[in-house]
């Protein structure tokens, strides 16, 4: 993969490239008005992640579009959620204020976000990604985005990105870590309603969730261990999941296991 930066760079994107140039072994290349098509033919990588003064932009390919962080649907929701409404997630997970949510499969971190300001300031959200430029462009946005709402900035902020399979760091918590362990899978067969992930999916993991794995979460989880997948996925029923009662027409839907 190649690491460059805009034309004309600020030392700010520089530093930044050579940073993540160095985390995440790839190649890091001086722009000089080049366009990215020609750097791809010139080092022989279609990979390119792009440093901007607002952002970092992944490319599959040089004429794929980009993939950058944006919280998307996750303001939305937070922003009804400031209005006092309510929030199907927030609702099924039980989270209330001060909360410790694992999300075990971050992704856009569109849920951590969600449940970061559920939870609020004196709560916490530890984001699970286990793919490596994914974990890089979600943490640097959480880092970096700005909305018109502090609070909805601070919520960013408070999200503890780690680079790691969920498999293995739940082994290594002791019992009761999290009051809530979260799953959301990407999605093994396409959701229409979930088209904004698309430009993500060749970086993700998609990996079937074992049943190890839930078992881990139950394990470490103090109240409850949530999964979210498609409304009509069986994985609800092989993982040992409640099905939770929802609208039939909706693409997804959600599974509890409630912890004694």
């Amino acid at each position: 993969m190649i690491v460059t930066t805009t034309d004309q760079p600020s030392r700010d994107m520089l530093d930044a490239a050579a940073r993540l140039a160095e985390e995440l072994g790839a190649r890091l290349v001086s722009r000089r008005g080049r366009t990215l098509g020609q750097l791809a033919a010139a080092y022989g990588d279609k990979e390119l992640l792009v440093a901007t003064s607002t952002q970092l932009r992944y490319y599959g390919g040089p004429d794929e579009p980009p993939f950058y962080f944006h919280p998307s649907m996750a303001y939305v929701r937070v922003k009804r959620l400031r209005k006092g409404e309510s929030d199907p997630l927030v609702e099924l997970a039980g989270c209330r204020p001060g909360d410790s949510v694992l999300d075990c499969t971050a992704g856009l971190a569109g849920d951590s976000i969600v449940f970061s300001y559920a939870a609020g300031p004196e709560g916490s959200v530890t984001a699970l990604e286990s793919e490596p430029v994914l974990h890089a462009v979600v943490r640097e946005g959480l880092l970096s985005y700005e909305t018109p709402l502090k609070d909805v900035n601070e919520a960013f902020r408070r999200i503890r990105p780690v680079l790691a399979g969920h498999a293995d760091y739940l082994k290594s918590l002791p019992d009761d870590s999290f009051d809530i362990v979260y799953f959301d899978p990407m999605f093994r067969d396409p959701v229409q309603e979930s088209s904004s992930i698309e430009p993500l999916r060749g970086l993700a993991n998609h990996g079937a969730l074992a049943a190890e794995t839930v078992r881990e979460a139950v394990r470490v989880a103090r109240r409850t261990v949530l999964l979210k997948e498609k409304n009509n996925s069986p994985e609800f029923q092989r993982l040992g999941f409640e099905r939770c009662p929802g609208k039939k027409t909706s693409a997804v839907g959600y599974g509890v296991i409630r912890i004694d």
